[in-house]
């Protein structure tokens, strides 16, 4: 399977819940805008130290991280990546307010900026199997990396999830073998974030300490 059609399945998918559910949590498939504020809270560990800085959120959804950076008092410039047309429609139509805020479909008209995250785009892999999807996640991961000029940040669920719970059409990464490939790949100040009561990891990567 190619990267496209990878992201041609995704975007239907998240067409789907969007139209289902609506610019929610939901609608980019967390159970709960709580739990969506806690990944928010571990990806701030990136930028907390300055509030100036530019930041490209790759995989924005309808832009719940714009809203969270604002309100935490960051006031650097923002855009919103993502994939689905109709999702960076609703993400400017929701919060065209917000000063020195834009939103994208096409990732051509992105530039670098201090630091790119995702939060939640390694998740569902659908019918990808997990060597197919381990490697458009590295690739996806090279991307943010040339993206972010100080450095970049995601989440991924854990491998070490509940068996019991592991679904199919959700990926579940190794932590070590990510915090591995991003220290050897990128950068050795890699910080590994492992410790927050939801069945994931924030891998957190600096080009410069």
């Amino acid at each position: 399977m190619t990267d496209q059609q990878i992201q041609d399945r995704v975007r239907q998918y998240y067409e789907g819940r969007l139209r289902a559910h609506g610019a929610t949590a939901a609608g980019v498939n967390w159970k709960s805008e709580s739990s969506q504020t806690l990944r928010f809270d571990q990806l701030r560990h990136l930028w907390a130290a300055d509030a100036e800085t530019s930041i490209i959120d790759y995989g924005c959804g309808y832009g719940a991280l714009a809203d969270y950076l604002r309100t935490t008092g960051h006031h650097g410039q923002y855009v919103g990546f993502d994939l689905c047309d109709q999702m960076a429609e609703a993400a400017t139509s929701r919060s065209r307010t917000l000063d020195g805020c834009w939103w994208t479909s096409d990732r051509r008209q992105l530039r670098p900026a201090d630091f790119a995250v995702a939060s939640g785009i390694f998740n569902v892999k659908l019918d990808a199997g997990d060597e197919e999807w381990f490697g458009y996640m590295t690739r996806t991961i090279a991307d943010m990396a040339s993206l972010g000029r100080r450095g970049f940040a995601f989440n991924a669920l854990t491998s070490h999830s509940d068996t019991d719970k592991q679904r199919p059409d959700l990926y579940y990464a190794n932590p070590v073998e990510i915090f591995e490939h991003c220290r050897t790949t990128y950068s050795r100040f890699v910080t590994l974030v492992h410790d927050y009561p939801l069945y994931e990891f924030t891998m957190i990567v600096r080009t410069a300490p």
